[in-house]
């Protein structure tokens, strides 16, 4: 995708944003504004993000206006995407328990099938947006949705939940499952017991951990890094 002009359609309430102005500044973008039904951001026609500052993540958590937009991102023709916008420092600010906010975005991931990405600033937001656009060009896809969970089966449908956690397959989600009993015991287990599970080493079991218990305030995140 290198040297091709890449389309982006903003929603009109983005209209003075710092992604916005970043978007039109930079050459390889073709920027088109107007009211988006869903999302505030449609890139190359297929990937489709919604954008939220720390502020408006904490204050759609307290109405439930986060899970309403999540119904309409996962139903919407293309790969939706959550980007929160803001610094750690920002996320203490707002007065919300940090496992309010990780729960809400847990149920963002592993309810709805919907990534959510972290960027410090505009700048870093529209870098996300055009890498993501540039990996899944020609039929590439890096934003992957599970399939949807089968039938009522109680183990089928927790071993969905943890299959979503780095490197977890039907397998490991199996052996989690016979080890800890439920998805809740699992998300508590520190990274020796993780390890103890069969098939996965110390390496995997930090990545689960991190994952799960990852402190806003001391993450960063630079797409340039990719």
């Amino acid at each position: 995708m290198q040297g091709a002009i890449i389309p982006v359609i903003a929603d009109d309430r983005e209209r003075k944003s710092d992604a916005v102005n970043e978007l039109l500044r930079l050459p390889q973008v073709r920027l088109t504004i107007h009211r988006l039904p869903v999302g505030d951001y449609l890139v190359a026609g297929r990937l489709l993000f919604e954008r939220k500052t720390i502020c408006d993540l904490a204050a759609s958590i307290r109405d439930g206006r986060l899970f309403a937009q999540a119904r309409r991102l996962a139903a919407a023709k293309g790969m939706p995407a959550l980007i929160v916008q803001g610094t750690g420092a920002e996320f203490h600010a707002q007065g919300m328990s940090r496992e309010a906010i990780q729960g809400a975005l847990v149920s963002l991931a592993f309810r709805f099938g919907i990534p959510v990405l972290r960027a410090r600033d505009g700048r870093e937001c529209v870098s996300l947006m055009l890498y993501a656009a540039a990996q899944t060009a020609d039929g590439k896809k890096v934003l992957l949705r599970r399939p949807a969970a089968l039938g009522k089966n109680k183990q089928r449908r927790q071993m969905y939940i943890l299959q979503g956690l780095p490197g977890v397959g039907d397998v490991r989600s199996r052996n989690l499952l016979e080890r800890f009993q439920t998805p809740a015991h699992v998300f508590t287990a520190s990274i020796d017991e993780l390890k103890q599970v069969q098939g996965i080493g110390r390496i995997q079991a930090e990545k689960i951990y991190s994952l799960i218990h990852e402190n806003p305030a001391e993450y960063r995140f630079s797409a340039g890094h990719r």
